[in-house]
């Protein structure tokens, strides 16, 4: 075998090898999605239950970057629709229906807007703005959602305090969680999936 064949062959196991790690990364974080759903606090007054799973979205993002970080959330939310229980109480296709759909629906764009902000320069402004922007996204689809369920009744007002206002002290000790992980372990993550 020439030197350029060698050339070839080890491009291409290399080019299998990366395609390899970055599916799996996809499927972990799916996986840890998951994992976080379960982790779940019924909230009084509210449907909607206080879990871990915007964690992992946001983290997915930070750690895989915007466009895997997206595609991570997709197939978590593949597999929930398929009908496994990955989500907070259960699967199927019809859960998209229930007052938690908006938020599931919102996690790919949550995690591949927190990504793409974070790309560039990862420091502690940029990963708490991506973190922050993240979150708003998953609120804001959990409230749009909200503001049309008929058994709601106050519209988007009502939509709104229900989505967010029992998770702010939540989400602000999300926020550090995902910061303090995704700064830690960001460059060596990014780094070996490019």
């Amino acid at each position: 075998m020439n030197q350029h064949s060698t050339l070839v062959v080890d491009t291409a196991v290399s080019t299998r090898t990366h395609s390899l790690r970055r599916a799996l990364a996809v499927l972990a974080f799916a996986g840890l999605t998951a994992i976080a759903a379960r982790m779940s606090v019924p909230l009084p007054g509210t449907p909607i239950p206080f879990t871990l799973q915007p964690v992992a979205v946001l983290l997915s993002g930070l750690l895989l970057g915007g466009p895997l970080g997206a595609t991570s959330q997709l197939a978590y939310l593949a597999l929930g629709a398929a009908g496994l229980p990955v989500f907070a109480a259960g699967g199927g296709i019809a859960y998209f229906a229930g007052p938690t759909g908006g938020y599931l629906l919102a996690f790919p764009l949550a995690a591949g807007i927190a990504g793409f902000i974070a790309s560039d320069a990862p420091g502690i402004p940029r990963v708490v703005l991506a973190c922050l922007a993240g979150l708003f996204v998953v609120h804001l689809g959990g409230a749009a959602w909200l503001s049309l369920q008929p058994w709601l009744g106050g519209g988007s007002i009502a939509a709104f305090e229900l989505s967010l206002l029992p998770f702010l002290l939540g989400d602000l000790l999300k926020v550090v969680l995902v910061a303090v992980v995704a700064l830690g372990l960001g460059g060596r993550v990014r780094g070996r999936l490019r």
